[in-house]
């Protein structure tokens, strides 16, 4: 029994809709499809999620949202005329969207909750409705049925454990289970989204809950590349990656997955399968435990940009206690998480995802180090970005460092940090953003000089 998500590209029109039903219905094991809210249909278009964002948005100012409303309700109503659904579809989804418009507004975060969830909400009516109409046998399951508990917060849901014994009782159901991606319900019965992108995390929770044999997850990319096509030309395709190579370059910018999306998936041992919805045929990757040694010891390279760097220097630093603890104690008073902190003996630097600050906290912060720390000078630098190599064979491999070092100079790029994992997966180096693309490029060049598809 298989689970198999759909993200919004490969649902933004009926077209694609068509498409998807075609793959379900190739593949018997294909049991529980988890689908996203239908995205762009060109460049120029709009998600349906930004245009329920923008509902929300005008609800909560108190503005007349009948324009923000209708824009939805055609989005669905050109869908829905096009895979020749019943005006009764369009109905309930008219229904439903003005319901979370009237909803309740004394809780801002949970309302957009609820205006946020209906893209995917409605969209798995949509799909269900389709294939039925084809003689499938299909149901649309709602996430509060099925039993996907999370935490009450907002915008950033937490699964919860009861959720994957109550998720597996899915497996008794007959037909096609069509469930919607991205929130699931408080204890307390409450919608609550997990953080933008999270259909991806309700893919791999679900896959967990029912114990799939494969968790495969459609986009629209033929397989998982090593490096970023709009950098590199033609990068070589990744045929096999483990969990923890995957996760690694989600957190670097890799756009294939959301960063948590893996790990209910990864705690159950459950192989995951990237395909393309426009190619099905194409093997993908695949993303397992563990692999085999490839003689390439760099998997891919994925860069972020967006960070800063906090500098505080203190002479002596390296021989006052609990110096380290008081200064993440301060970030953490700040509710700022940080992402690095390479160090000296009388100098530390702590990354920080740009995000997270604001002019307030980062003035803040300067002043309490230096009153606090009794630091000898403290200041952020802007304009970090960070990129990364990752691969299982990177500890096994002496010269990794010296030859990452040796592209970047050749690329006339200056190392502002230096970071590796203590896993060993993983070698991070912080430059300046406008460097990103010839630094790809340089790092690609070294590792990457042949064509070959990576086993």
């Amino acid at each position: 029994m298989n689970v198999a998500k759909f993200g919004g590209s490969s649902l933004a029109d009926a077209g694609q809709i068509k498409k998807v039903a075609s793959i379900i219905t190739a593949d018997t094991d294909r049991k529980i499809i988890v689908v996203s809210a239908p995205g762009k249909r060109s460049g120029e278009d709009t998600k349906v999620t930004d245009l329920l964002i923008h509902l929300g948005d005008t609800a909560l100012a108190g503005k007349d949202t009948a324009e923000a409303l209708y824009n939805v309700v055609e989005r669905f109503r050109s869908i829905t005329e096009e895979l020749r659904l019943s005006e009764d579809m369009l109905t309930i989804i008219e229904k439903d969207l003005q319901e979370r418009v009237d909803y309740k507004k004394d809780n801002p975060g949970r309302f957009l909750d609820q205006m946020k969830a209906a893209g995917e909400d409605n969209n798995a009516k949509v799909i269900a409705g389709y294939l039925q109409s084809l003689g499938i046998v299909s149901e649309y399951i709602n996430p509060a049925e099925a039993g996907l508990y999370v935490s009450d917060t907002p915008g950033n849901a937490q699964v919860l454990p009861e959720s994957y014994d109550n998720l597996y009782k899915l497996r008794e159901r007959k037909g096609i289970l069509i469930f919607p991606g991205f929130f699931g319900y408080s204890k307390q019965g409450e919608l609550v989204t997990f953080s933008r992108g999270g259909s991806d995390i309700t893919g791999s929770i679900v896959a967990a809950g029912i114990k799939a044999d494969l968790y495969e997850n459609f986009t629209d990319v033929d397989s998982v590349f090593a490096a970023n096509p709009n950098v590199v030309k033609d990068p070589v395709a990744i045929k096999r990656m483990t969990y923890r190579e995957m996760r690694e370059l989600s957190y670097a910018g890799f756009a294939v997955f959301h960063d948590e999306a893996l790990i209910p998936a990864f705690q159950k041992s459950i192989p995951v399968c990237v395909k393309n919805t426009n190619n099905p045929k194409t093997s993908g990757t695949m993303i397992i435990s563990e692999r085999e040694y490839a003689l390439n010891p760099v998997i891919g390279i994925a860069a972020d940009k967006g960070f800063s760097t906090l500098y505080v220097r203190k002479y002596l630093m390296n021989r006052e206690v609990g110096f380290g603890r008081r200064l993440l104690s301060i970030i953490e008073d700040e509710g700022i998480s940080y992402e690095h902190i390479p160090s000296g003996i009388d100098d530390t630097s702590v990354i920080l995802d740009n995000s997270q600050l604001t002019a307030a906290s980062e003035e803040k912060i300067i002043q309490r180090i230096t009153e606090e720390l009794g630091a000898d000078d403290v200041y952020f630098e802007k304009g970090l970005a960070m990129i990364m190599l990752v691969g299982e064979g990177m500890h096994e491999t002496v010269g990794i460092a010296a030859r990452a070092t040796k592209a970047l100079m050749e690329k006339k790029i200056n190392i502002e940090m230096i970071n590796q994992g203590s896993s060993e997966v993983s070698l991070s180096f912080g430059i300046k953003e406008g460097q990103v693309d010839d630094a790809i490029r340089g790092l690609y060049e070294e590792f990457f000089s042949t064509k070959e598809v990576l086993q």
